[in-house]
């Protein structure tokens, strides 16, 4: 297992972000197989999240993570000039071939941000059954599996009201599935069950799109509360440590007029949070099983 220094991007020009592709290279540039991401994450530390206030989470991608696209003149995240992101990840190798100068490569799509496309600007929300911080020491966000099954949840109130336009999620294997439900009227707004092979391994977790010609989306508010929850299936005698994580993600329009909320920088869980998203992590304190 390799964890990369966490790099900073500087966005050169203001665009609208209309799709994502993860790829991962040698230092010749050819693509090597997918299965070596364990993930790769892309934040922006000057905004913050919907669920939770750390840095707006833009992008949570693993090697079950398809390529992302939503149709350009319709809708796209804006980044202005100037704008710093942070990207980290790390990389895991459950074949038997090794490879070299291993890198993650985020690869976004863009249109220019204009005054009438998109017609929507879209920011990205996510909930992780280990927010809001993790576990110390470095924030991880995996959890033990005890044998059979299980489940892990998270809520929260969202800061501003408008509507998820679309969701995937982040499993390990042995998972049976992710849920996300309103809290306070017991409404489950998605279920989605884990693409599994024969022995467990996940294969992929299907992204949901809920805009229609006729509706945007689901319309969530600050007044309820939302649940996500993830359900694994340990079929080992035994526990096993830090071998579960489970987190939904997705796409979210504001209501007419409506801000983005702002940042607090001083805030101890955005602090606590950045501190661990920029602190390196030593490989050797991490456990792998085959459920990762």
């Amino acid at each position: 297992m390799v964890v990369p220094p966490a790099y900073q991007a500087v966005i050169p020009a203001s665009v609208s972000i209309c799709k994502v592709d993860i790829e991962i290279i040698d230092a010749a540039g050819h693509i090597l197989p997918h299965t070596l991401l364990h993930h790769v994450n892309l934040t922006d530390p000057s905004r913050r999240d919907l669920f939770v206030p750390t840095s707006l989470h833009i992008l949570a991608a693993s090697k079950e993570t398809p390529s992302l696209a939503i149709p350009r003149l319709l809708m796209g995240l804006p980044l202005e000039r100037g704008q710093r992101l942070l990207v980290t990840s790390m990389l895991a190798n459950p074949t038997s071939t090794a490879y070299h100068d291993v890198r993650v490569r985020v690869v976004l799509g863009y249109a220019p941000l204009g005054q009438v496309f998109p017609v929507f600007r879209v920011f990205p929300w996510v909930m992780d059954a280990m927010f809001p911080v993790g576990k110390p020491p470095n924030g991880s966000k995996a959890f033990d599996l005890p044998p059979g099954r299980s489940s892990q949840s998270w809520e929260a109130s969202p800061a501003i009201p408008g509507y998820i336009v679309g969701c995937g999620g982040h499993v390990h294997d042995y998972a049976v599935g992710l849920k996300l439900e309103d809290a306070t009227t017991g409404r489950v707004l998605w279920h989605q069950a884990a693409i599994q092979d024969s022995a467990g391994h996940v294969l992929s977790v299907p992204v949901a799109r809920f805009y229609r010609w006729y509706r945007l989306g689901i319309h969530i508010v600050p007044a309820h509360r939302y649940r996500m929850t993830v359900t694994y299936d340990n079929p080992t005698p035994h526990a096993l440590p830090d071998a579960g994580m489970g987190a939904i993600a997705g796409l979210f329009i504001p209501d007419r007029g409506v801000a983005w909320p702002q940042i607090d920088t001083a805030n101890a869980i955005y602090q606590q949070d950045f501190t661990d998203t920029v602190t390196p992590v030593d490989p050797s304190d991490m456990v792998m099983h085959g459920s990762h």
